[in-house]
């Protein structure tokens, strides 16, 4: 097995940028009305998107 070279490497990440390290996990808590118990909804977003997604859900 030959060595990779540095390039090859950077090249491959680059080819992997549309990968899942583009997307954040956002938890938000919702607090019940009724008991007061709060539940957490958890939603996977693009990044690019988390403040729009949080001022429409707040």
């Amino acid at each position: 097995m030959g060595k990779v070279s540095k390039n090859a490497r950077v090249a491959q990440r680059a080819a992997n940028a549309g990968s899942g390290r583009d997307f954040v996990k956002v938890v938000q808590s919702i607090k019940n009305p009724d008991t007061g118990k709060y539940s957490y909804k958890e939603v996977m977003i693009h990044k690019d998107k988390v403040k729009e997604f949080l001022a429409a859900h707040k």
